[in-house]
């Protein structure tokens, strides 16, 4: 994509307690997602260096974990997920349309007596289809789990549900009880690595983990331990090693 709608009003709001830095490496983040129409690779260094911050990686990894959405495939941003699709919808519709415009030329300068075709009606995204209560899970239930993604502005996806199922018959638990984990610990998401905690020892030694962002990150997820909105690296490595020792 090369144009993309900046409402900055919304804009202003949602990052209104960001420092200018944060402020610049999530719209870089922003224009890297529009740019190659695809949700952002899972490697932060390499996002780092893309929106030029090598020296501030830890930078990155809060923006990505405060605005996006963890998936199998990389890191997804919902609005931009949108834009992308309503950009190809338009795209497909304004082809349908030149070719049915083509097609009608082609009829009358013949003079046949074939009748054109009605005109499709236009591909819109004005609708956002609910997503219904799942099976066997109780309503209350369910509508705290959206209470928890709506306040993260992460609203629920076909996609998300998939995900929170596939997961859930991973750990060999209900949907209903991966759902009622992430209400008791605020979890958008869920994974079935992060109930499977190690058995804790005492003086357990430093682990090759510690040693780098990547690996405190991919520790944190394990143990369903997410940055905060405004916590420091230090603060976050501190939370992961507590929460493992």
């Amino acid at each position: 994509m090369h144009y993309y709608q900046h409402h900055i009003g919304d804009f202003i709001k949602d990052t209104s307690y960001l420092t200018n830095e944060e402020v610049g490496i999530y719209l870089k983040l922003i224009w890297l997602y529009y740019d190659t129409e695809q949700p952002l690779p899972k490697d932060y260094s390499v996002l780092a260096i893309k929106v030029n911050s090598r020296q501030n990686e830890w930078a990155v990894v809060s923006m990505l974990n405060m605005f996006f959405t963890e998936s199998d495939d990389g890191w997804h941003h919902s609005r931009c997920d949108q834009e992308i699709a309503h950009y190809h919808a338009q795209i497909e519709t304004a082809s349908k349309a030149g070719k049915a415009s083509a097609a009608k030329r082609a009829i009358n300068a013949r003079s046949t007596t074939v009748q054109p075709t009605n005109n499709q009606q236009p591909i819109t995204n004005n609708h956002k289809p609910k997503i219904n209560t799942p099976d066997g899970v109780d309503v209350s239930l369910w509508n705290d789990y959206l209470k928890i993604r709506n306040a993260a502005k992460k609203p629920i996806t076909e996609t998300a549900l998939k995900g929170l199922i596939r997961e859930a018959e991973k750990a060999k638990i209900s949907l209903s009880e991966a759902l009622q984990t992430c209400c008791e610990r605020s979890w958008i998401g869920f994974k079935a690595e992060w109930i499977a905690k190690p058995v804790l020892t005492q003086d357990k030694p430093a682990q090759k983990w510690d040693a780098s962002l990547a690996g405190i990150m991919a520790k944190g997820q394990e143990l369903g331990i997410l940055p905060r909105p405004g916590e420091t690296e230090g603060q976050y490595r501190e939370r992961v090693k507590s929460g493992y020792a």
